[in-house]
């Protein structure tokens, strides 16, 4: 990034909200702007300050149940160029469909063990903030775990090969390595993504959030063990 990025922290507990705030601005690329520790006092905060960048919780005052995942979707119909990382101790993927259920750009969610790894969160800011998205890699294996499949997939209009790639790519891989385990070359892989991105209404998007909308849907719609 070229320039300083600005992020509001909020988080109910006092420590915890302390402990990210010295991690975060121990990195030179980010600086928080502001802290909020409910509902109203985050999208307040985020309303006087315009940050480059939300990082929350999902459950806050008043009622402990999804008032990071409201605020978000608050802040990107005021903000749209807000991103927002929601860090949870939950893998439930019920919270996740919730967050991402009017897109996904700007959008991240990362369980709160990476809070620890203060490159892997900065490079989430930093993602979001650009428009990108950001899926927790031990969160994306949970979901695969429990998948199901739905009536009218749209999974059906691809072909083996290409749900075969979209399988790996939901397990986090690269199209490099990809093409590694399927013996073929990257070129190849990189036409059959492109092929399954048409199938499936995604040709409009920036390449990341079609890769991750890819994999949210194939998350949704395929049955366990395909």
């Amino acid at each position: 990034m070229s320039r300083r990025l600005r992020v509001l922290l909020a988080e109910d507990h006092y420590l915890v909200r302390e402990g990210t705030k010295r991690l975060l601005e121990s990195h030179g690329g980010l600086g928080v702007v502001g802290v909020a520790a409910d509902y109203d006092s985050v999208l307040a905060e985020t309303r006087r300050l315009r940050p480059d960048a939300v990082l929350m919780d999902i459950k806050m005052p008043p009622g402990y149940s999804t008032e990071g995942i409201d605020a978000a979707h608050v802040i990107k119909r005021e903000l749209p160029r807000t991103g927002i990382v929601m860090l949870s101790q939950h893998d439930d993927e019920v919270y996740v469909w919730r967050l991402l259920s009017r897109g996904v750009a700007g959008f991240g969610y990362l369980h709160k063990v990476r809070v620890g790894d203060v490159d892997q969160l900065v490079r989430a800011v930093e993602e979001v903030a650009a428009g990108g998205s950001v899926l927790d890699p031990h969160i994306v294996q949970r979901l695969v775990d429990h998948r199901s499949r739905k009536p009218g997939s749209p999974l059906a209009a691809l072909t083996p090969a290409e749900l075969d790639v979209l399988r790996r790519m939901a397990e986090g891989k690269s199209n490099a390595a990809i093409a590694s385990a399927l013996f073929v070359s990257v070129a190849t892989i990189e036409r059959r993504i492109n092929v399954l991105f048409q199938k499936l209404g995604l040709s409009e998007e920036p390449d990341l959030n079609r890769r991750v909308s890819a994999v949210l849907i194939y998350l949704r719609e395929s049955p366990p063990g395909l």
